[in-house]
């Protein structure tokens, strides 16, 4: 019986994309042996509560920061579906389109502390192996999180090296003129300071 496909589904904001997100996507790609790994753009972020930037804009920037990466496949989905973006829904239009396969939702440790607020969490649980990206020497890889401790054969930890590096840091410097060059990627660095993102007004 030939093995059935490993998809990989990491989303988030992306506002901006940045070079942790790619040591984690390689890392994934490696440690998972993925076939795919959809990177997804959020939409419409209900749980967000700052304005995102434009969706257009911030898609481009995912495809310039890692659309060269075999397996990555840049997925526009929860940008183009209308209302809010929920995981759940994205995981069950992949599971449609791919009948049969694996699903591995990656997240980070922020992320999965907070799962169990997120819609429909359990049904994501059930849909996807969660796999959290924890930072080498982090405080946080000995402590279980609560969807965790609740479904522990549902979770699996990827080791990432210890790089601190944030969007939130990110838009800062831009805002205050100091540079970003090693918190993204050339192109990225390129797209934001020729359409002036995240300057302050």
């Amino acid at each position: 019986m030939p093995r059935a496909r490993r998809i990989g589904v990491f989303g988030g904001a992306f506002d901006p994309p940045h070079l942790a997100h790619r040591a984690l996507l390689e890392t994934a790609l490696q440690e998972l042996k993925l076939d795919t790994l959809h990177v997804v753009p959020t939409g419409d972020a209900w749980h967000k509560p700052r304005q995102l930037l434009d969706a257009a804009r911030r898609l481009a920037m995912v495809q310039l920061a890692f659309g060269d990466i075999p397996k990555i496949c840049v997925d526009s989905r929860e940008i183009t579906r209308a209302g809010p973006s929920y995981t759940i829904d994205t995981l069950r239009q992949i599971v449609a389109e791919e009948p049969g396969a694996e699903l591995f939702l990656i997240m980070g440790a922020d992320q999965a502390a907070a799962l169990t607020s997120w819609h429909e969490w359990q049904a994501i649980v059930q849909l996807a192996i969660i796999n959290v990206a924890t930072r080498a020497h982090s405080s946080n890889t000995t402590d279980l999180f609560e969807a965790e401790r609740l479904f522990p054969e549902r979770f699996l930890h990827l080791g990432l090296p210890a790089l601190h590096v944030s969007a939130t840091q990110i838009r800062s410097n831009i805002a205050n003129g100091q540079p970003v060059q090693t918190l993204v990627s050339e192109p990225v660095a390129r797209y934001i300071a020729d359409h002036h993102l995240y300057q302050s007004h």
